[in-house]
């Protein structure tokens, strides 16, 4: 289970008033969607640019993915399939906030995140990539008329061709739900994270720089501490009471580098599901271990995170041996 959520002072943002933009006099110009409907702080790290409804559960997003990124940068010549999970995020709450009328501050608790990439359609360009997304929504829950659940689908392509596919899932509560729900532990002001711990090789794991390792090693094969970099500047955008999906999906992505023996790591897609939260005060260790491939020359690592004896997140990641 991860949580996500935005704390603004403001009104929550209608869709009439997200339409008042520079694009809504001039059309031909692209802008990105309001940050906090992304639950992001830094506009940089905004992905999606516009979104319209076609009909009661499927929705059209448009969206771009830089060719240099401080932290999904390019690898091996093509855009870091991770920018593909992170837009898929991004999307559900997008979708919350200005289709379904969630307000802003509720939150958010993922369950499942995953993709698939399409490797041809994931090369660098002279440009960056503009991604149509197709969206459909095959669980819309509510409760008195207020959206408290969805799961989704997204097709993502780019010049007309399917670039990856993938879906989400995630419930979303009131604060006041939230506050009891955490037991104290709703902000990130009532935690007190770990002591950062040093970080393994950037090579052993995929990476290029310590500060973006996100495994720390204990001595045992394949095996690590999850590290917990609170001021990392995109893992960490804004203040959070418990460690994010997305760096419990990196976790993954390094973890199966380390035991595939790649220092420069594409995976072909990653599944994963958050059972229970992360949270930053307690040791989460990092197993990963070599599954028997679905398909010849197909290689796929499961990785799991446990704290306090519990598991709180698996993730199967497929490689393919052609790719990093």
């Amino acid at each position: 289970m991860t949580a996500s959520t935005i704390r603004v002072e403001s009104t929550p943002v209608s869709t009439a008033t997200a339409a008042l933009s520079p694009a809504f006099r001039f059309p031909s110009l692209t802008t990105t969607v309001p940050k906090e409907f992304v639950h992001r702080a830094a506009v940089a790290e905004v992905m999606l640019t516009d979104w319209h409804r076609t009909d009661d559960t499927r929705f059209r997003v448009t969206a771009q993915w830089p060719r240099g990124h401080s932290f999904f940068g390019p690898i091996g010549g093509h855009h870091d399939p991770l920018l593909a999970a992170e837009t898929i995020r991004q999307v559900g709450s997008l979708l919350a906030h200005a289709e379904f009328g969630v307000p802003l501050g509720h939150h958010f608790l993922m369950w499942d995140l995953s993709f698939v990439t399409h490797p041809d359609r994931m090369r660098m360009g002279s440009a960056p990539a503009s991604l149509d997304l197709a969206i459909t929504c095959t669980e819309i829950k509510r409760r008195g008329g207020d959206l408290t659940g969805l799961r989704y689908e997204a097709v993502i392509h780019r010049d007309g061709h399917v670039a990856a596919t993938g879906g989400a899932s995630y419930t979303c509560t009131t604060p006041a739900v939230y506050r009891r729900l955490r037991k104290g532990r709703c902000t990130a002001a009532d935690v007190r994270p770990l002591p950062l711990t040093a970080p393994a090789s950037p090579q052993s794991v995929g990476r290029l720089s310590p500060m973006d390792v996100v495994l720390s090693p204990i001595g045992e094969p394949c095996r690590w501490q999850l590290r917990v970099d609170t001021s990392h500047p995109v893992l960490f955008d804004h203040p959070v009471d418990h460690v994010p999906g997305m760096v419990l999906v990196e976790a993954a992505r390094q973890a199966s580098a380390a035991v595939l023996g790649r220092t420069e790591f594409l995976p072909a897609g990653i599944t994963s599901e958050f059972l229970r939260y992360a949270e930053l005060d307690a040791p989460c260790v990092i197993d990963a271990r070599r599954l028997p491939p679905e398909t010849p020359g197909e290689e796929r690592v499961l990785v799991t995170g446990q704290q306090d004896g519990t598991t709180v997140f698996t993730s199967t990641v497929t490689a393919r041996p052609d790719l990093g």
